[in-house]
């Protein structure tokens, strides 16, 4: 049995700033962080392992994609680094994996409460996908259900279980922290955290899921926070212009919608 692990940042217990999350921010506090979510991803490679996962695959999938520390990874496990890569954030999924853990996740742009929440940028202001809004969980898991590979286990903070619950139904989850804000969050103890991830992670692999197979063809929509990002989004062949500051793609494929999605991010980067 093979799981996949797509590991962000944000979603950790304990981070609750973006002066954590990225190697030029504060050092001590990304040195910190960077551990926290090794070993939070060390607890989901150990609750697979114990529940009969043969193969595990970890996707560094936050910022530079080079945080999570390799020499105190569980060897049980690889672990894809670095960046650009062809798939991002699921680089490694393939139709040969029977189930995807996303580790450290984070709400969607625009939440209420959703403690670093954003969708891929912060130039995004607003995703949906046939019409449901959704962040980097939902686009992700689309993704994984394109190669038909269900998630079935996702832990961040209690706004992201909600996202996750109410798109994937049935899924096990791990809420971490608590989120006030933005830039406020109250945490779990790393001791407790890892070991309600070990025991969802056990649940996971024994429970299964069923894949996010979206109805064709799938239509992209995202609104930017200034009309410029957007102009540059519109620069992909296929985009259409919805109104200032909204873009739209419609595909049959999903895996060609996420590299377009991923070519208008970085366009829409460059505007600044």
């Amino acid at each position: 049995m093979k799981v996949y692990i797509s590991a962000d940042m944000e979603g950790i217990s304990g981070v609750v700033d973006f002066e954590q999350t990225y190697i030029k921010g504060e050092a001590k506090e990304y040195d910190r962080a960077r551990t926290l979510m090794t070993d939070e991803v060390n607890a989901a490679i150990e609750g697979a392992l114990a529940a009969g996962a043969t193969e595990v695959l970890v996707n560094d999938a936050h910022g530079s994609m080079r945080n999570i520390l390799l020499e105190k990874l569980n060897p049980g496990a690889e672990l894809v680094s670095g960046s650009p890569k062809p798939l991002s954030m699921m680089q490694g999924i393939d139709e040969g994996t029977d189930g995807a853990f996303f580790i450290g996740y984070h709400a969607q742009a625009g939440s209420t409460y959703g403690t670093l929440g954003h969708t891929y940028s912060g130039r995004v202001y607003s995703v949906t996908l046939n019409g449901q809004p959704v962040g980097e969980l939902g686009i992700n898991a689309a993704l994984a259900g394109h190669f038909g590979v269900p998630v079935v286990l996702v832990t961040g903070d209690q706004t992201l279980v909600g996202e996750a619950r109410a798109l994937l139904g049935e899924v096990e989850t791990v809420a971490v922290k608590q989120s006030y804000g933005l830039t406020a969050a109250r945490s779990l103890p790393p001791s407790k955290v890892h070991e309600l991830i070990r025991q969802a992670a056990g649940r996971a692999v024994d429970r299964g899921g069923m894949p996010l197979v979206l109805d064709k063809p799938i239509t992209l929509t995202a609104s930017f926070l200034r009309p410029v990002q957007a102009e540059m989004a519109e620069l992909i062949p296929g985009v259409q212009r919805v109104d200032g500051r909204t873009i739209s793609f419609v595909h049959e494929d999903m895996l060609t919608l996420y590299r377009a999605w991923r070519a208008m991010i970085s366009l829409a980067m460059m505007a600044g």
